[in-house]
């Protein structure tokens, strides 16, 4: 069987309808389609780890993830088949008809597109006669939820993260966890040697007024050199010598999925923070970075006069 590289678009596209179909039950029914497509990648060992920070850059200079292409066409034509229903912006949902499909991938994808390739063409051809009357309002819409500003973004952050030097990547780091309500030692973790492996070390304080110790390891590693287990086992090493009840493993690439095993075995759960999760949380704590808005003209300005 091909590696999922070596398919063709259109081939990706129709071989992720079954794992899409996998997760989405597993999740629940419901779940938000970035969860969905972690979740995705995460399960699916034909598709490699760094498909989530893998940029590349279009003849346009742009930046964009070629997974994004595969993902979300495979969630439009489940639409369209009704597999799959969009409740609203961002969520995706299981109908009965989804929850009771049976079969193989193969069966899936042609069972699809024998309902969504006709609705494709009526669509193309509806938008085609507009066009032909001088209206320029697009029908087809594009099933890319992530827009192409928000890709180009993402991977500034990502770019700027993997310019930094190792030891002020760990400061920001420290300041990341900082933000997550937790108090940072200032004497643990803080130094280039002699840390024992840590990073950064902090307390965290419940509702309950329980206070937990928290160790943190940072790798600003690039997106092919995948973070294994035998890290995990090390940074585990060096949380017992500090007796933390907690650990935060942050970096710039991914975990590779016997890191991720490795992560939740024992008694003590470490919380993995890949390059894509961790885009998601410098813009949602605003860490050295600040939202811009953008305003984009609606078709009152491109109608005639």
């Amino acid at each position: 069987m091909k590696k999922y590289n070596e398919l063709t678009r259109h081939e990706q596209e129709a071989y992720l309808m079954l794992p899409i179909l996998t997760e989405l039950k597993k999740l629940g029914g419901q779940s938000t389609t970035k969860d969905l497509k972690r979740s995705v990648v995460a399960n699916d060992s034909s598709i490699p780890e760094n498909t989530l920070t893998d940029f590349k850059t279009s003849r346009k200079g742009s930046k964009y993830l070629p997974f994004n292409f595969s993902f979300n066409f495979a969630v439009a034509n489940l639409i369209l088949a009704e597999m799959l229903k969009r409740p609203k912006t961002g969520i995706v949902k299981l109908t009965e008809k989804g929850r009771e499909f049976k079969g193989n991938g193969t069966e899936l994808s042609e069972q699809v597109y024998k309902v969504s390739v006709p609705l494709w063409k009526d669509k193309s051809k509806r938008n085609q006669s507009i066009n032909d009357t001088g209206n320029n309002e697009e029908v087809v819409a594009k099933p890319d939820e992530d827009s192409d500003d928000e890709e180009s973004w993402r991977s500034e952050i990502l770019s700027a993260l993997m310019n930094l030097s190792p030891a002020k990547f760990e400061l920001f780091c420290r300041a990341l966890v900082k933000r997550m309500k937790v108090d940072i030692d200032e004497n643990v973790g803080t130094k280039l040697t002699g840390d024992g492996g840590l990073d950064g070390y902090g307390y965290i304080t419940t509702d309950d007024f329980r206070t937990s110790r928290v160790a943190i390891q940072a790798k600003r590693w690039s997106i092919n050199n995948s973070v294994s287990s035998p890290e995990i086992d090390k940074f585990r090493g060096a949380m017992d010598k500090f007796r933390a009840e907690f650990g935060i493993f942050i970096t710039t690439s991914m975990f590779t999925r016997d890191a991720i095993k490795a992560s939740r075995a024992g008694t003590r759960v470490i919380t993995l923070i890949d390059g894509d999760k961790l885009i998601d949380l410098v813009t949602k704590y605003e860490l050295y970075v600040k939202p811009v808005t953008v305003y984009k003209l609606e078709d009152f300005f491109r109608e005639e006069n």
